[in-house]
C-alpha cells in the first residue's frame, strides 16, 4: 500500500494520502443547514484516515435541486459549514465542498419552480421539460457558482469542486444530446464547452490563484450521441488551461443504460476513464466507481491510471478502512458490496442515507463506536444468516459471551443464495466477511447444529436472539406437490436440477435472479469471451449470442403488473436488463391456476391456457421461521431479528441484528 499512503498535492493543498471520499447526497440536511448528524458522519470518516473528504452536493442557488442539498447559496449557511470544516480538519483530513446545479435533473416540486437548462429537452429522470436558459440566466448561474465558491473559502474548506458530470447542468451544456442552442453556448464542441469554462474561470477569479479548484467530470456519458472519453479529454485540457487543479473522473448520467455502480459492475471497470483523462492533462486525476478494495486501488495507482482513488460508498461502509489498512488489519475491514439498499435507493426515495453493512452510518452522533457492557451476559444466537451474524458480532464486541447455532453446514443464510448469480456474487462474499468478523470478535460458532429447547435449557443463557431467518413460501397452487416442482432456493444453492424447459413462478428479486441463473447455463464465460474477441475468432454478433444464449428456455411468471417490485430503484432496471439480455420470457398480470406433470395452467384477463415445461421453479416469497419461540420457557428473554420477525431486505436483517445486540446492554 506504499503508493496509496504517500502524500500528494492538489494546487496549494497537500494531502496525507491518496484516499478521497467523493461527494454523495446524504439527505442529512433537510433545510440546507449543517446538522450534528452530518458533522458527526464526516468527522468519523476523517478520524478513520481519509486524505480528502468532498461534501455535497452543495446547492448554489434556488434552481440547483432543493432544500435537501447542503446549502451554500447564502451567507447564512457559512457558520454551520465552518463547524463542519473544523470538525473534519481537526482530525487530520482535508475537506472540499462540491458546488452543484442539477439543471434539467431538478424536480420542479422540490425547487418550487420550473427547472432550467441550456435547451428545453425533456428529462428522463424527472419526466419534465425544463425552461431554456436566457443569456441572463446563464450569466447569473455563472456568478452564482463564483459566489458559492467564495463562501466555500470563507467557511474554511480547503478546496472547491465543481460538478460537471452525471448529466447535471454543465454536462447538459457540453452534450449535443441536450444542447441545441444556436448562440455562442451551442453548436460545436468549443461553444458547448464555453459554459463550463466560464464557470471555471469565474470560480478561479473568486477564490484566488492559490486556492485548489477541482472539477468532477464524466469520462464517458454512456448516452447514445453524447460525449465519450475523446470529448472529455478535450474538455479536461481546456479546464486545465482555465486554472483547474485536479480532475475527479466518473462516468455516466442518471439516464444511461450502462450500469455504473451496482454490484453487477466489475470492480475497477471504469478506471480506464480516469486513465484517458490523465493522458490529456498534467494535473492530478481521481479514479472512481466500484473501486472495491485497497489492493485494487493500489494497482490502479501503481500502473499510472490515476493519482488518487475515490471511495464514496466504501467509506460509508467502513469509515476506518484507511486506518485499518495502515495497521495491516485488513480482515477487519467491512467492504461495500454495491447493494445500494441504504445509500442510493434511499437518496432516490428522498430518505436519509444508511448502509446495509454498517448500521451506524448516519447515526454516529447517536451510537458510540464501542458499547462495552459493565454486566456481560451469556447470549445464544439462533441462526447464522445476516441478522444472526450481525447480532453475534456486535454482542461479542459489547463484551457478552456469545454462542451462535446454525443448523446448516455453512453460514450466511440468504446472503449465500443471493450471491449464487455471478453478477450478485458480492452477497456471498459479504457472508464470508461477516462470518469471519463474528469469529474474530469472539463468538463461539457451531454449524450443523440445530438449536432446540433442550440445548437452551442446558446452556441457560441470559438472552436468546432469535434470527432463524425464513423459509420459502409455498403458495396454495393445485399440483404444487408434483415431482416436477422445485424451490428457487434449492436451485440457487445447487440442491436441485432442472430440465431444459423451465417456468419460474414469482417475479420478485429471487425469481428474477433464479431465471437469469438458469438462462445463463451454457453461455460462454467472460474469460472465454475475452479470449475469442481478442483473437478475432468470431464476429462480434456471434460472440454476443454465445455469451447470452444458453441451453435452457426460461419463462418467468408474475401475478402483479410489474416485475421486481421488491428491488430497489437504483438496481431494479439492471435486473430487468439481465432478463432481457439472457432471453428470459416474461409474463405479468398472470396467475398460475395449477401445475401439471408436464406444465402449468395460467390465467390472464380471464382466459386460461396451458404452458408445457419440464420443471416448475417456485419463487413466491419468504415466510418467517420463528417456531422456536413457542417452545421456549416464558422466562427466557428473547429478541427476534431479521426474517424471523418479518421477511424483508438484507439491510433490515443486519440492522435488526445489530440493534438486538445493543439492546442487551440497555
Amino acid at each position: 500500500m506504499s503508493k496509496l499512503f504517500t502524500p500528494i498535492r492538489i494546487g496549494g493543498m497537500e494531502l496525507k494520502n491518496r484516499i478521497v471520499m467523493p461527494a454523495m447526497h446524504l439527505m442529512y440536511t433537510p433545510d440546507g443547514y449543517v446538522t450534528e448528524r452530518l458533522t458527526s458522519f464526516y468527522s468519523e470518516r476523517a478520524k478513520g484516515g481519509a486524505g480528502l473528504i468532498i461534501v455535497g452536493g452543495c446547492g448554489i442557488d434556488e434552481y440547483s435541486g432543493g432544500s435537501e442539498l447542503i446549502g451554500i447559496s447564502r451567507d447564512e449557511f457559512i457558520p454551520g459549514l465552518r463547524k463542519l470544516t473544523n470538525a473534519v480538519r481537526i482530525n487530520g483530513c482535508r475537506i472540499a465542498a462540491q458546488l452543484y446545479h442539477a439543471g434539467r435533473y431538478a424536480f420542479s416540486p422540490l425547487i418550487g419552480r420550473e427547472s432550467i437548462a441550456p435547451s428545453p429537452v425533456a428529462s428522463r429522470l424527472t419526466k419534465e421539460v425544463p425552461r431554456e436558459m436566457s443569456i441572463d440566466d446563464i450569466k447569473r448561474t455563472i456568478n452564482n457558482f463564483a459566489a458559492a465558491a467564495a463562501r466555500t473559502k470563507a467557511a474554511g474548506f480547503d478546496a472547491v469542486e465543481i460538478i460537471a458530470s452525471a448529466g447535471y447542468i454543465i454536462s447538459q451544456f457540453l452534450s449535443p444530446v441536450t444542447n441545441f442552442r444556436k448562440d455562442e453556448y451551442g453548436g460545436n464542441i468549443q461553444n458547448r464547452m464555453r459554459f463550463g469554462l466560464e464557470v471555471a474561470r469565474a470560480v478561479r477569479d473568486s477564490v484566488g490563484i492559490d486556492y485548489p479548484v477541482i472539477f468532477r467530470i464524466g469520462g464517458n456519458d454512456f448516452v447514445p450521441g453524447s460525449n465519450t472519453n475523446k470529448e472529455s479529454r478535450l474538455f479536461a485540457l481546456e479546464l486545465e488551461r482555465a486554472g483547474v487543479d485536479a480532475f475527479n473522473v466518473t462516468g455516466g448520467w442518471h439516464e444511461t443504460r450502462v450500469p455504473q455502480i451496482p454490484m453487477e459492475v466489475p470492480p475497477g471497470a471504469y478506471a480506464y476513464l480516469a486513465q484517458g483523462i490523465k493522458s490529456a492533462v498534467n494535473r492530478p486525476v481521481i479514479a472512481c466507481n466500484r473501486i472495491t478494495s485497497l489492493g485494487l486501488a493500489e494497482d490502479i495507482l501503481v500502473r499510472g491510471s490515476a493519482d488518487l482513488i475515490g471511495f464514496a460508498r466504501g467509506l460509508i461502509a467502513d469509515p476506518y478502512m484507511p486506518a485499518k489498512a495502515l495497521e495491516e488489519r485488513f480482515d477487519e475491514i467491512t467492504p461495500c458490496i454495491g447493494c445500494n439498499q441504504g445509500c442510493l435507493d434511499h437518496v432516490f426515495s428522498l430518505k436519509p442515507v444508511e448502509c446495509m453493512v454498517n448500521p451506524r452510518a448516519g447515526r454516529e452522533n447517536e451510537l458510540s463506536l464501542s458499547l462495552k457492557t459493565a454486566l456481560p451476559k451469556k447470549v445464544i444466537v439462533a441462526g447464522g444468516g445476516p441478522a444472526g451474524l450481525a447480532a453475534a458480532k456486535e454482542a461479542a464486541l459489547c463484551g457478552h459471551r456469545v454462542t451462535l447455532y446454525e443448523k446448516s453446514c455453512e453460514l450466511g443464510g440468504q446472503l449465500k443464495i443471493a450471491g449464487a448469480l455471478e453478477e450478485r456474487r458480492d452477497f456471498a462474499k459479504l457472508a464470508e466477511v461477516m462470518a469471519r468478523q463474528a469469529v474474530d470478535a469472539g463468538c463461539d460458532i457451531r454449524t450443523s447444529t440445530e438449536i432446540d429447547p433442550g440445548t437452551i435449557a442446558v446452556e441457560n443463557p441470559d438472552a436468546v436472539i432469535l434470527a432463524c431467518g425464513g423459509k420459502p413460501l409455498i403458495p396454495p397452487i393445485p399440483g404444487i406437490e408434483n415431482g416436477n416442482v422445485v424451490m428457487a432456493w434449492d436451485v440457487l444453492s445447487g440442491k436441485a436440477d432442472t430440465g431444459k424447459d423451465i417456468v419460474v413462478i414469482g417475479g420478485g428479486a429471487v425469481g428474477i435472479e433464479t431465471a437469469v441463473y438458469l438462462a445463463k447455463k451454457g453461455t460462454i464465460d467472460n474469460d472465454t469471451l475475452a479470449f475469442l474477441f481478442l483473437n478475432d475468432a468470431e464476429e462480434t454478433e456471434v460472440l454476443r449470442k454465445a455469451a447470452t444464449t444458453g441451453i435452457k428456455r426460461v419463462r418467468l411468471i408474475e401475478m402483479l403488473p410489474r416485475l421486481g417490485a421488491d428491488i430497489g430503484i437504483s438496481t431494479r432496471w439492471v435486473e430487468l436488463q439481465l432478463l432481457k439480455r439472457y432471453g428470459v420470457e416474461t409474463m405479468t398480470d398472470t396467475k398460475v391456476a395449477g401445475i401439471l406433470p408436464d406444465g402449468i395452467i395460467v390465467e390472464s384477463g380471464g382466459i386460461q391456457e396451458s404452458i408445457s415445461c419440464d420443471t416448475v421453479v417456485i419463487a413466491a416469497g419468504t415466510q418467517s421461521e420463528n417456531s422456536l419461540i413457542s417452545k421456549l420457557d416464558k422466562k427466557t428473554r428473547v429478541i427476534i431479528a431479521g426474517d424471523a420477525k418479518k421477511p424483508r431486505k438484507a439491510i433490515d436483517a443486519i440492522r435488526e441484528g445489530f440493534f438486538a445486540a445493543r439492546e442487551l446492554s440497555s
